[in-house]
This record gives C-alpha cells, sequence and structure tokens, in this order.
C-alpha cells in the first residue's frame, strides 16, 4: 500500500490532486493533503512531525512561498530563503524516513532569461534566471541538485516536474500575490459588481502591461492527472515538463479575451503599458512528456477558463482573495 503525503496540499495544485484521487478512489494508495496548518515546513522539526505522523512512502512536494511578477519582485530574498528552507526540510526527512519516491514540483520560470526557444529539461541550469524572480528561481532550482546528490549518494528515486502556467479552481486570487489568470478572473468580477449600474458599453477593463508577452497555461486537473501518472510510472531522477502542447500557446490579451467571453462581460478591454510585461515568453517543449504519453489530450483552454471563472463565481465567499 503506498502512502501519498502531498506537502501544499491544500492550493491549487493539491485540491486539484485531490478531485481526481477522489473521483479514481484507487484501492492500493492513501492519500493525505497536508495544508499549513497541518506543519510549518521552513521549520526542520514540524516537518519532522508531520513526516513521523503521516509515514508516507511517497511524497508529491508542492508547498512553497509563490506569488506573481510584482510579488516576486519585490521580495526576493523572502523567496530564496523560505523555499530554501521548506525544500531542504522536506527532503532531508523524506530520506531520512525512507520515503521510496518524491516528487517535486518546480517552474518554467526558472529557465534561464537568455536562453533559445523552446526550452526543455536539460536547460535548466544553462544561465541565470530573469531578474525579477531569481530568488524563487534559484531556490527552486536547487531541488533538482539536490535530487540528482540524493540519486548519488543513497540511491533516492526523488525526482521533479516543471509545469507551465497553472491556473482553476481552488487558485489563488488576492491581489497582491495573484498568477495572472486568478488575478484577472478577480478584478473582472469586482468591475462588474461594482459597475452593475454603468452600461455595458462604458465598461474598461484593464490588462497591466501590453497584452503582447506569450505563455503556455495548463488546467489543474490536467496537471493533475500528469502528476499522478509521474508519481506511478515516471521512475527517473531527471525532471520533466509537464506543459500543453507550443501551439496552445496565447497572449495575455488573449486571456483577458477568454476571461471576458467567460463572465460575459462586453465591455472595452485596454492595455495599461506602464506595468511592467516580465519575460515575453518563455515557451517550454513537452517532447519528453509526448515521447512517453503520446495520446494524452488536454482540456481546452476556453472550456477551462470558463469553469474556472465558474467556480470562482460559485465560490466567491471562500476563495482566496
Amino acid at each position: 500500500m503506498k502512502k501519498v503525503l502531498v506537502t501544499g496540499g491544500t492550493g491549487l495544485v493539491g485540491k486539484a490532486l485531490e478531485a481526481i484521487i477522489k473521483k479514481e478512489r484507487p484501492t492500493d494508495e492513501e492519500w493525505y493533503f497536508a495544508g499549513s496548518k497541518d506543519a510549518d515546513l521552513t521549520n526542520l522539526a514540524a516537518t519532522q512531525a508531520l513526516f513521523a505522523k503521516e509515514k508516507p512512502t511517497h511524497v508529491i512536494h508542492l508547498a512553497a512561498m509563490v506569488g506573481g511578477l510584482f510579488h516576486n519582485m519585490n521580495n526576493n530574498l523572502d523567496f530564496l530563503r523560505n523555499n530554501l528552507l521548506i525544500n531542504d526540510n522536506v527532503l532531508q526527512t523524506a530520506h531520512e524516513q525512507g520515503c521510496t519516491k518524491v516528487i517535486s514540483c518546480l517552474s518554467t520560470c526558472i529557465f534561464p532569461d537568455k536562453t533559445t526557444y523552446p526550452i526543455d529539461e536539460t536547460m535548466v541550469h544553462n544561465g541565470p534566471p530573469h531578474p525579477s524572480n531569481y530568488g524563487y528561481s534559484y531556490a527552486k532550482r536547487l531541488i533538482d541538485i539536490q535530487n540528482h546528490a540524493y540519486n548519488d549518494k543513497y540511491g533516492r528515486l526523488y525526482t521533479s516536474v516543471i509545469p507551465c502556467n497553472i491556473f482553476g479552481p481552488h487558485d489563488n486570487y488576492k491581489p497582491e500575490v495573484s498568477h495572472v489568470i486568478p488575478g484577472m478572473i478577480n478584478r473582472m468580477h469586482k468591475l462588474i459588481t461594482e459597475q452593475a449600474d454603468t452600461p455595458e458599453s462604458e465598461k474598461v477593463f484593464t490588462v497591466f502591461g501590453s497584452g503582447k508577452p506569450l505563455r503556455q497555461f495548463i488546467y489543474s486537473l490536467d496537471l493533475a492527472e500528469l502528476m499522478i501518472w509521474v508519481l506511478r510510472s515516471y521512475d527517473s531522477v531527471e525532471p520533466i515538463v509537464l506543459s500543453v502542447d507550443e501551439a496552445q500557446e496565447v497572449t495575455i490579451f488573449e486571456v483577458a479575451q477568454a476571461i471576458a467571453t467567460a463572465f460575459e462581460f462586453k465591455g472595452k478591454l485596454v492595455c495599461d503599458t506602464s506595468k511592467a510585461d516580465g519575460q515575453y515568453k518563455k515557451t517550454a517543449s513537452n517532447a519528453k512528456l509526448r515521447s512517453l504519453l503520446p495520446e494524452y489530450t488536454f482540456t481546452d483552454f476556453e472550456t477551462a477558463i470558463k469553469t474556472s471563472v465558474e467556480w470562482y463565481r460559485s465560490n466567491y465567499e471562500q476563495a482566496r482573495k
């Protein structure tokens, strides 16, 4: 019997994993979704106590200090220190308690700023990351280094996945920390609510930046299915990119259009070019994933946006905002 501990289990990806597992109801796996109330993972003793209590054989490590572009730009030291502590505590405790497998979640933003596209798993350490989020990026890159070190010294199968931008139900909509899609969903909902009496044609929604940067977005339920596949079937210490195909890349303005459609917003969309764009693109290749799982079908972007907006509207009171 596998005992799977999910750190950061109450967040966006944790909730998606929980939804898939509830649907699957595997008989040979027991899952525990740990949130910040279960343990402060920056504290070694608290981490050890959680592992001692749950006795996992497998770990999906999602817990991290995370935030959007502007939150990262202002807090690089905190992102570096807190994530270094969390990752070291989780990996070392997993090793000490004899965990068979640990899968850690990285991010495409850890790749070098100056690089060729598409980026793939072999390029993680090829140069400095974008200066806006170097603290988070270096802390996450070091998970890959640690995985190899545990493998070299102890033969541990500790690996990592690198998803593109994730969105879906249970996202974090707090303006100061949210990523682009939940941030836009929150702001558009607010605009529609506060301007209920304004004629549709006079409503204006502002897209931060030029709207031109390109991004790949993966629906959280799709990512959860792929992470469960990694848990059960991917047995390499080398990282694997979990991303939609390159052809599914969209501009930030197209994201705003999809959200507007989901909200049935008939007003104007304008771009505020005084706001930073961040990286223009960070196109990732999923060739490795496709070679191992050629038939996987990703949820259509507009459909996933619609579901995400509907979830937010239905769960507005409980949503993290």
